[in-house]
């Protein structure tokens, strides 16, 4: 009866560990996220920590040029924001809402990235308070449609 509950004690720990080590790691998970910014950008630091607090392994790349990056990448100008991310396959332009990246990860969608334009007041990293609703873009091959509100 004793190694029963041995038995049963040692599977559970089993099970809790890889829980909370297998699923939380960042390489496995695809959360690892690269961001390309101007080097004198203040905001994107915050828009880094932001994802880092959120569970993503952040690498921050300044570049002194983003412009030919976001060409590069086929995001049209009116979606430009003041940094572009690259998280798997995929492109995260501007300040995004923690909740727009997950879906983009749980989802997988056929697109090339998406994107909150411009820096709304209140978004991750950004001052201020979220006075309205943001639409958040998907993007294909320059191609633009609405990804989701929040």
């Amino acid at each position: 009866m004793k190694k029963k509950y041995i038995v049963v004690i040692g599977i559970l720990i089993l099970i809790i560990g890889v829980f909370f080590f297998g699923f939380n790691n960042n390489e496995v998970s695809g959360k690892t996220i690269t961001i390309y910014k101007s080097p004198s950008c203040g905001c994107c630091v915050g828009h880094a920590a932001e994802l880092g607090r959120n569970d993503f392994s952040v690498d921050v790349v300044p570049s002194q040029n983003l412009e030919s990056f976001k060409e590069s990448h086929n995001i049209p100008r009116s979606m430009w924001s003041c940094h572009t991310s690259i998280i798997g396959d995929y492109f995260v332009e501007g300040h995004m809402p923690i909740k727009a990246i997950n879906k983009l990860l749980e989802e997988q969608p056929d697109i090339d990235g998406i994107s909150l334009p411009g820096m709304p007041s209140g978004s991750p990293g950004m001052p201020g308070y979220k006075t309205n609703e943001w639409i958040i873009y998907s993007i294909k091959n320059g191609e633009v449609s609405e990804f989701m509100r929040y």
